[in-house]
């Protein structure tokens, strides 16, 4: 693949570095190492003793693992404006999961010493820092506790609700493309893909999701939040993530 462009209008598309002006992305740009990586190739690996961040320009990426039996245990999917890898940057300790591209993927990647320099300079790029690590702890102690406490249904259920909220509502339903594939959500949930498939034949069934060409369609999105509240104790929200009134 050729060689991309450095560019500080690229790195426009990351969320972190909104704001800045013309003259320091520019000094980024130049600063990383640009990249175009393959679909499903790694880009970092677990146990790594290395602590560069990668802005994700363009394309996806998978931040996964593999348990000691062989089960993909995968921690989320990351899209184009987000970064990977700030951990290990942050910390100085080796990469605590893999990250493999799940498209062609565009990356420009800052070694650690800058990246840490540029959040002593910018203080609200280091509040950003600070708050979406606190948002991934928020998410990850959701995952654990869905885990050790719910069935494979209702994780399964929980999985869904999260991935139609990310896709957006329109009318309470929600459109998932590309569909999920039954391994992946098996993977999301610690479960094999025979289970996954079960209990998505069983949501169909009842009305809740329709299969599309290319896509997976959560049909009733207010109704699997309150399938989810129910099994969580908690009270419903709706689509948009409010309570139901």
């Amino acid at each position: 693949m050729n060689a991309p462009v450095r560019s500080s209008l690229a790195l426009r598309r990351i969320a972190l570095l909104e704001g800045l002006d013309d003259a320091r992305l520019d000094r980024i740009a130049q600063a990383c190492a640009w990249h175009r990586i393959p679909a499903d190739q790694p880009l970092l690996l677990r146990a790594q003793d290395r602590g560069e961040v990668f802005f994700l320009v363009d394309g996806r990426v998978r931040v996964t693992t593999y348990a000691a039996n062989g089960r993909q245990v995968t921690f989320r999917d990351t899209a184009a404006g987000e970064l990977v890898g700030d951990i290990a940057a942050i910390d100085g300790q080796p990469r605590s999961a893999d990250v493999v591209t799940l498209e062609d993927s565009v990356v420009a990647v800052l070694d650690r010493a800058t990246f840490l320099a540029l959040l002593r300079e910018v203080p609200e790029l280091a509040l950003r820092v600070m708050q979406r690590l606190a948002q991934l702890v928020r998410q990850l102690s959701e995952r654990v506790i869905d885990l050790s406490t719910l069935g494979v249904q209702n994780r399964l259920h929980a999985e869904l609700l999260r991935m139609a909220r990310a896709a957006g509502t329109s009318g309470n339903a929600a459109r998932l493309a590309p569909a999920p594939r039954h391994v992946d959500l098996a993977g999301q949930i610690s479960t094999n893909r025979e289970q996954v498939t079960r209990e998505l034949n069983a949501l169909a069934r009842a009305g809740l999701l329709r299969k599309e060409a290319g896509a997976l369609v959560v049909v009733d999105v207010d109704r699997l939040a309150r399938m989810v509240a129910e099994v969580r104790g908690e009270s419903a929200p709706t689509a948009s993530g409010g309570p139901l009134s």
